[in-house]
């Protein structure tokens, strides 16, 4: 019965016509101090704001995008400030155009800001808030490119205000950009999260045979050494894949991606109820750590980096997200094996939080499947 419902859960995600959450690609470009920006905007994401299938085909068609085009320009316009040392830019947008990213049709925004960088160590504050009110989880992924130099910063509800040194970035500074990237992705990234506690919960504890059910471990070593086990098992596949995704060698639809992350989260909470893998768990976490990966890097991918800035970007965006989980272990595992021995843990904790996992990654499934919006985040 397990066994038939982990293999109907992984065809279902491979089959799935889903897309990744939302995000939006704002790239601002500083030359000779002047500033010039593009946003690309996803087409579904604003048909459910604002509403652009006009006859309810299901399908956005140019006239019915062109139609809209004051609308769409005067809605984003509404929902960025852009100031420029302490001056807000007067913002106007130009004609629309269409491209595609690896989730679908985006509307392209170009940018004319009337603000200049008088000076070299000019600052310039973002204030963003699109979908705000609709979508906690949006993201806005910022590209800003001074003087051929290029940083990075992930917009959205969560930080909503940042400001930038306009001067133009070294290398140490971008790298910096790029780990907080990733330590942020990981933070606000509730499925992988939830993978990775997935994955935890057991770890305090071992099955010694099958059919005697879990036993807390007796030595913090154990737990410790399962964890690292696990950990880099998943740390070393998702590397591989976002390296291979982002340099371009590699390329999956966004669709069967975010779907497979989703079921990967229900698989991995339901083995700690229902164990199919006594052991060996960190074969489960390299194996689904593989498509992670390709969902790490829908957030490089769509950046549209220079070529000179991608070594970095893998480089610090993956430390980045293995300090947001190092972070995550740490303090989870000393508290798990403080609790292990008591019937909250074993009962309340591993398994109970664990067909919640489930219950929260199932959900997200079926969004991702039916293309359907069941969940607050």
């Amino acid at each position: 019965m397990v066994r038939a419902l982990w293999w109907c859960l992984l065809l279902t995600a491979g089959a799935a016509l889903a897309h990744k959450p939302s995000d939006s690609y704002l790239k601002l470009t500083v030359s000779e101090g002047r500033l010039s920006g593009r946003w690309d905007i996803a087409l579904r994401d604003l048909d459910f704001a604002i509403g652009l299938d006009g006859d309810g085909d299901g399908a956005i068609t140019w006239g019915e995008l062109r139609a809209r085009h004051a609308e769409i320009a005067g809605y984003a316009a509404s929902r960025i400030k852009l100031t420029l040392d302490g001056q807000p830019c007067a913002l106007q947008v130009g004609p629309q155009q269409v491209d595609s990213h690896t989730d679908g049709a985006y509307s392209v925004l170009p940018l004319a800001l009337g603000c200049v960088a008088a000076r070299g160590d000019a600052r310039l504050d973002v204030e963003y808030a699109l979908f705000a009110e609709l979508d906690p989880q949006h993201r806005g992924l910022l590209a800003l490119t001074v003087e051929g130099a290029t940083r990075t910063a992930i917009l959205g509800p969560q930080a909503p205000r940042q400001s930038f040194e306009l001067k133009s970035a070294n290398r140490l500074a971008q790298l910096a950009d790029f780990v907080r990237d990733g330590v942020w992705h990981i933070w606000i990234g509730f499925d992988h999260i939830l993978f990775l506690l997935a994955l935890l919960l057991p770890g305090v504890g071992h099955w010694p045979l099958r059919g005697q059910g879990w036993r807390p471990v007796t030595r913090f070593r154990q737990a410790f050494w399962d964890v690292v086990r696990v950990v880099t098992a998943f740390t070393l596949a998702h590397s591989i894949t976002l390296s291979l995704a982002t340099l371009g060698l590699v390329s999956l639809p966004s669709r069967w991606v975010e779907s497979s992350i989703a079921a990967s989260v229900v698989l991995a909470a339901l083995n700690n109820v229902w164990p199919v893998f006594h052991r060996g768990r960190w074969m489960v976490a390299f194996a689904f750590g593989l498509i992670h990966g390709f969902g790490f890097a829908s957030v490089l991918g769509d950046l549209g980096l220079p070529q000179g800035a991608l070594v970095l970007a893998l480089l610090g965006f993956n430390v980045g997200v293995e300090c947001g989980q190092l972070v995550i272990v740490a303090a989870f595992l000393p508290l798990a094996y403080t609790l292990r021995h008591g019937a909250f843990y074993r009962i309340g904790v591993l398994r109970l939080g664990s067909l919640l996992i489930a219950a929260v990654a199932a959900a997200w499934l079926v969004e991702r499947v039916f293309d359907l919006k069941l969940m607050p985040f």
